[in-house]
């Protein structure tokens, strides 16, 4: 099985992120122009957690706060955050997002952030993997 690098040298590394003390709907207008789900957040050169659709769903709507109002530091992901290094495998990403209900990993090592990789990517990525096998066992069966 192949690993997070393989998917971020597809991908690319480009990494959108914020700062602790912008406000949530600065924030949500980022992740809205570079459509995507998920934004992490940086001290400088330093993660220090993730913002989701979710994070906003949960802990900004359902609370009644105004997203106008409250930083990204409020409510971020950043006690246990999950992260992963690009050795790891696919497979073992897809186990970690599905236990523990996530649809985003950032990639890290040594302290450095590389990239996020999203639930998509990896099922991107596994059917494509799956297509090209396929592809080969007929051109085996076929003897092609």
């Amino acid at each position: 099985m192949k690993t997070v690098s393989s998917i971020l040298k597809t991908k690319g590394s480009e990494v959108s992120s914020v700062s602790p003390d912008v406000m949530v709907r600065d924030a949500l207008k980022i992740m809205a122009e570079k459509n995507i789900g998920a934004i992490v957040v940086m001290d400088q050169a330093k993660l220090v957690g993730i913002f989701s659709e979710r994070d906003y769903a949960r802990k900004i709507v359902l609370k009644d706060k105004s997203s106008k109002t409250t930083p990204i530091s409020e409510i971020m992901t950043s006690e246990d955050l999950i992260t992963v290094k690009p050795s790891t495998r696919i497979e073992d990403c897809m186990v970690l997002m599905t236990d523990k209900r996530i649809r985003h990993l950032p990639v890290v090592e040594q302290d450095k952030l590389l990239g996020v990789i999203s639930i998509g990517d990896l099922v991107k990525h596994i059917i494509e993997d799956q297509k090209a096998t396929i592809e080969n066992l007929q051109n085996y069966i076929t003897g092609q």
